[in-house]
Parts: C-alpha cells; sequence; structure tokens
C-alpha cells in the first residue's frame, strides 16, 4: 500500500453490497446489492447506476428470506457475467439476450444450498463455494437438502464435483497466480479462518491448512466475519474479514488490514488494476495499492 492510501467511499445506500468484478472491457465494476436482489454498475465516467433486476432471484412468489440476490460476480473467458444466484440457488450464465443459463443448480441429484462465491482456474474450471445463506432458513431451512456445506469445481463440459465438505460456512474464495493453491474463507463466528488447499494436478484438493484464524477478533466485536477475497499478481491475499480487509503474503503471513470499521464483504481489484474496490456494509469504497490484481 502506498503510505499516503486513504479509503475514499465512492458510493453508499445498499442494503448489503457484495460480489464486486471488473469488466476491463466497459471500464466499470459491476456488483450485487443481495437483499434488494439488484447489480448495480459503477464507473467514473457515469457514476451509479443500475445494471440487473432481479439478479438472484427470477421467482414469481414472494422470497421469504433476507438475501434473494446475486452474490459473487465473474466474468468468463467470452466476457459473459457469471453469478452466484441466492434466491435461485445456482450458479448461472447471464445471456446477452438478458436471459439466465444454469450452469450447476444440483449436485447428486439434490439442490445446492445457495452458490455464494467463485474463481476461474487457469484451466477454465470454475471453482465456488455453498453456504446456505441465501436460504431463508439457513442451517435449518426445510428446503435444504444437502447435509453439508460444499467447495466445488465445474469444468466446462458442466461435470460437477465436490471438492470438500470440511468447513462450516465456506465463502470468499481465491487462487493463486499459478493456479496451485486455492484458498477458502470460513464465514464461521466460531471459527473464522482461512484455508489454503493445493491443487492437484487433476483439479481436485489436496489437504487444507489454516493459513489465518481471526476468531479471537470476532469475539472481541470486531464488525464482520471472513468472506471474499482476491488475490493479486504476487501472489498476495486481499481477504475481508473482521474490520476490514486482511493482507497476506502468499505463504499466509499476515502483514496488515485495510480498515473500514465495518462489516466488510468482499473486494476486486480494478481500473488499472492497482485500484482495489471494496463491498462494506451499505457502501462501495476504494482505495489505491502500490500492486496490481491477477490479469492486470
Amino acid at each position: 500500500m502506498p503510505k499516503d492510501a486513504k479509503v475514499e467511499e465512492i458510493a453508499a445506500g445498499f442494503k448489503w453490497s457484495e460480489g464486486p468484478v471488473w469488466v476491463e472491457t466497459g471500464g466499470h465494476l459491476l456488483f450485487s446489492d443481495i437483499p434488494n436482489n439488484m447489480i448495480y454498475k459503477w464507473s467514473e465516467k457515469d457514476g451509479l447506476k443500475e445494471f440487473l433486476k432481479p439478479s438472484g432471484y427470477t421467482g414469481k412468489d414472494k422470497f421469504e428470506g433476507a438475501e434473494p440476490g446475486s452474490n459473487g460476480l465473474a466474468i468468463d473467458k467470452n466476457g459473459a457475467l457469471i453469478l452466484c444466484q441466492h434466491g435461485d440457488r445456482r450458479v448461472a450464465r447471464l445471456g446477452k439476450d438478458g436471459h439466465f443459463e444454469t450452469l450447476a443448480d444440483k449436485y447428486m441429484g439434490k439442490r445446492l444450498n445457495s452458490p455464494n462465491d467463485l474463481v476461474y482456474h487457469p484451466s477454465g474450471d470454475l471453482y465456488f463455494t455453498d453456504p446456505p445463506y441465501g436460504l431463508p432458513g439457513i442451517m435449518k431451512d426445510p428446503h435444504k437438502e444437502l447435509d453439508f456445506q460444499g467447495v466445488y469445481r465445474l469444468k466446462p463440459n458442466g461435470e460437477l464435483t465436490l471438492l470438500t465438505k470440511e468447513m462450516s460456512f465456506p465463502n470468499g474464495i481465491g487462487l493463486s497466480p499459478d493456479g496451485k493453491t486455492l484458498y477458502v474463507a470460513n464465514s464461521d463466528p466460531n471459527a473464522a479462518i482461512w484455508k489454503a488447499f493445493p491443487v492437484k494436478d487433476d483439479g481436485t484438493l489436496g489437504a487444507g491448512k489454516v493459513i489465518h484464524d481471526s476468531t479471537d477478533l470476532v469475539k472481541a466485536g470486531k464488525p464482520g466475519l471472513p468472506d471474499g477475497l482476491k488475490v493479486d499478481a504476487k501472489g498476495n491475499i486481499f481477504a475481508t474479514g473482521p474490520g476490514g480487509v486482511f493482507v497476506f503474503t502468499p505463504d499466509g503471513k499476515w502483514v496488515g488490514t485495510i480498515l473500514t470499521n465495518d462489516k466488510t464483504a468482499n473486494c476486486a481489484f480494478g481500473d488499472d488494476g492497482s485500484s482495489l474496490y471494496i463491498t462494506a456494509n451499505d457502501r462501495l469504497v476504494r482505495v489505491k495499492t502500490a500492486t496490481k490484481g491477477i490479469g492486470f
């Protein structure tokens, strides 16, 4: 971080902002407002605009839960928007005609909980997490069909593989620049941790190890939990957690925190790759970094 870096608020008034992704072809940021079932678009030129509604729940009946909308967003190799949709309980692609195409909504014949966050591997495989936050009753929801919370891999041919179900609330997810390490946040107040998993040659995972435990900060009253994360081109991890964005070296050493002093959901690199956009509760903020995100 530059020594004079400051957290700058650029938009506010949301219910719970999440899932930011930078769209290089358009020079703008997209992010979710989950309770409002909305995706917003922000750019330096045009400011804030509504982009997509509904974003995560397309049913006709009233959604009874608090989080119907999209959560994590990604851009595929063809420039299409890929969404984790809470209310529809699936990973979907937004087509050019404005319709959603289901990429994954069931595992072994049972409906997914509510896909949360996602990341593309250099191989083209899509890795995503599936906690129950989009279900009205969360863990006790009567419509919950899986008795675990999983981390999955979706291959381009549609094959879905459960990689691990060892984490209680798998949430944010990211990959090292070489694709050989998968990072997963666990948004459990009793186990507020981040894990690193080696990615095997066949795309499955080896044994995970805890790289940081912030449970004590949660217990001390710091706002928020381990949530969304991104990795820079050098392999440093920018991971939202209690009080802001934790920064870890590639080997997992905690070097500092970008303070938002608020519940902080996710982040994404944008502009020329050195701006970190952060969704912090009801706000969208930005801070300049001395590094660049993967792909810039």
